[in-house]
């Protein structure tokens, strides 16, 4: 029987919308969007393409942290992006700043808006922790 096992940041958002950061089953983590908010749950760098992806990036880390896993092990991520035409550069900059010479699956979708005025950035992740770390 798999084990499922739950990770949150602890922030507010958790509660009021009903979801969780993470979930383990099996050898998978499945990773809600992340973005740029504090460990207060409050969002920072409104309209600040590189800071949200830097924080946001900052926050997928702890995530691994709790399981143990790496960037490397990211199997696939999807990215939402507001003025994506805009932030294409920044967006492969920031992927690339990330992931070094690892090359996860990645969809961008470019949307209108995100949850907070001022969100450019919200992005998903897969990981699969039988890869090397």
């Amino acid at each position: 029987m798999a084990t499922i096992d739950v990770f949150n940041h602890d922030v507010p958002a958790e509660s009021d919308f009903g979801y969780s950061q993470a979930i383990k089953s099996g050898d998978l983590i499945h990773v809600s969007g992340q973005l740029s908010l504090d460990e207060a749950g409050e969002f920072l760098h409104a309209d600040d393409f590189a800071a949200q992806a830097e924080q946001t990036y900052a926050n997928t880390d702890k995530v691994l942290d709790h399981y143990g896993a790496t960037r490397n092990q990211v199997v696939s991520q999807t990215l939402y992006v507001v003025n994506l035409r805009q932030n294409a550069a920044a967006t492969a900059e920031g992927n690339r700043e990330y992931f070094g010479d690892h090359r996860p699956v990645s969809t961008v979708l470019g949307v209108t808006e995100l949850t907070f005025p001022g969100q450019v950035v919200e992005i998903g992740f897969v990981v699969d922790t039988t890869l090397p770390a």
